[in-house]
Parts: structure tokens; sequence; C-alpha cells
């Protein structure tokens, strides 16, 4: 049987030399992982598009995508999970918890200390690099 495709975007949110961690809610997939939040491409949005809408979904905030981090593709038990990452910034609003148990803001040192989602590390250890 063939695992379906899930192209995903992620948002490395900047703010003050830190960046936006989100931890997953108990009721998802994934429980309590850390991840940069985001979600699923949906049919005929651009990954920027879909971005700014899943965060302005998910964390009532507007934000400015800019370059991409990384692309990753991790293979979970419910399917292959395609992710980019994009460097983004808060135009208007703060990050509100709606769907997700906790969010930090850290600097690039210190993201290796969360137990990340799979298909977040290689973008982590990239960041973490820069």
């Amino acid at each position: 049987m063939n695992k379906k495709n899930i192209h995903v975007v992620g948002a490395v949110i900047v703010k003050d030399d830190k960046i936006l961690c989100a931890q997953r809610g108990e009721s998802k997939s994934l429980s309590y992982k850390w991840e940069f939040p985001g979600g699923k491409i949906e049919k005929g949005e651009t990954p920027q598009e879909a971005l700014t809408r899943e965060i302005e979904e998910e964390m009532m905030c507007d934000i400015a995508v800019g370059e991409k981090v990384d692309h990753t593709v991790y293979e979970y038990d419910f399917g292959i999970v395609h992710l980019t990452t994009f460097y983004c910034t808060l135009q208007k609003g703060s990050p509100i918890l709606t769907e997700h148990h906790n969010i930090k803001w850290l600097f690039k040192h210190e993201l290796s200390a969360l137990d990340w989602a799979p298909a977040d590390i290689p973008a982590v250890e990239k960041l973490g690099s820069m």
C-alpha cells in the first residue's frame, strides 16, 4: 500500500533573535512533540500562502514569510511528510495558543534541548549551526 504524501509548511518565526517553538496538543498525532507551527498546503495554494493562512488560524497573528530554511521528507506511520520551513516575522499581533499545548521563544543554540517532531529536526540542526 502506498503511503500518502502530505505536503506541509512550518514557520520559523524570529523575534528579537529568538525563535518560536510550539508544542503539539495531546489530541494530535505526535502529541507533546515540539514543532515549527504551520500545517498542510491546500490545493491551489503556494507554500507561502498556506503558511500565512495556517498561522492566522492557529495563532491568531499575521506573519510575513521570508526565505526558505529547509526542506525535509520524513516517513511516519501515517504518511510521508514533505516539510518546508520558512523564516517568518510577525507583522501584527502575537501568537495565541488555540491548538498547541505550549509555546516558547528560544535562542538558536537552545533549540536542541526540546523533544522535536522528527520531520522538524533537520531544520533545528540547520538553525543551530548557523
